[in-house]
Parts: structure tokens; C-alpha cells; sequence
């Protein structure tokens, strides 16, 4: 990562990622993140999974997160049974959130754009990057 300038993010694992000095991002389910705040600093970047609710996004920021994730926003081989988001979501985020909002599930360089153009800052991208042919 260091080699092209990228920032590592550990997904879950706050002990982890403290021990190597890199960011943290944490689904619903994976622990506090207030408590992965305390450990980690106020300078890491510590991102949550918020699905398709605004209401957890809010909760997510008043603890401490650095960017919220939501998604799924299409079809994923990664997460079948993701709960939908759809782009309205986007829509009353953007005015409602001031930190980086990232769009997850079934992105790929053609859903992109779309996205982008209706406020994200992020994608995360697992099968479309893992199924390309280069």
C-alpha cells in the first residue's frame, strides 16, 4: 500500500488494525465504534456500515466515524442477502452527512458513475476488481 500511496483498511478487526497502524471499517455486527475509536485515535480512519438506513449513518457519525458505507445498491455474488439501498438514499444523505459517503454492492465500472454522480465520494468494489480479466 505504501508503494502507491493507498490506505489499508482492515474490515472488522479493530485489534488488528491497531496493531498495524491502518484504518478500520466495521459492519453492523462487528463491535463499537466508539470503542474502536478509543483504541485506534482520533486521526484513523474507522469507517461503518450503515446498509440503507440514514438513522445509522447519524448514530455513526455522533460516534466517531470518518466515512459511512451504504449498500447494497445492486444485485452482489459478495452478499446475496444484503438489504437493498436505493439512490434515493443518497439523495438525503448528502445534505444530512459531512464526511465521505462510499456505495457498496454490485458496483462496477458501469454502475459507477451513476452513483458518483448523485453524491458518493467512494465505491467499494469486490467482483467486478476479482472477476476482470486484467
Amino acid at each position: 500500500c505504501e508503494r502507491h500511496g493507498a490506505q489499508l483498511i482492515v474490515n472488522d478487526d479493530a485489534e488488528l488494525a491497531a496493531r498495524l497502524g491502518v484504518g478500520l471499517h466495521l459492519g453492523q455486527t462487528d463491535g463499537s465504534l466508539s470503542a474502536a475509536r478509543a483504541l485506534l485515535g482520533r486521526q484513523a480512519i474507522i469507517g461503518a456500515t450503515c446498509h440503507a438506513q440514514l438513522e445509522l449513518a447519524e448514530q455513526a457519525v455522533a460516534e466517531g466515524a470518518s466515512y459511512v458505507a451504504f449498500g447494497r445498491f445492486f444485485n452482489s455474488s459478495t452478499k446475496p442477502g444484503a438489504p437493498a439501498a436505493s439512490v434515493e438514499l443518497l439523495d438525503q444523505a448528502r445534505p444530512r452527512l459531512h464526511l465521505p459517503i462510499t456505495a457498496i454492492g454490485g458496483i462496477s465500472l458501469d454502475t459507477a458513475p451513476g452513483l458518483i454522480a448523485r453524491g458518493v465520494d467512494l465505491v467499494a468494489v469486490i467482483h467486478a476488481l476479482f472477476a476482470a480479466a486484467s
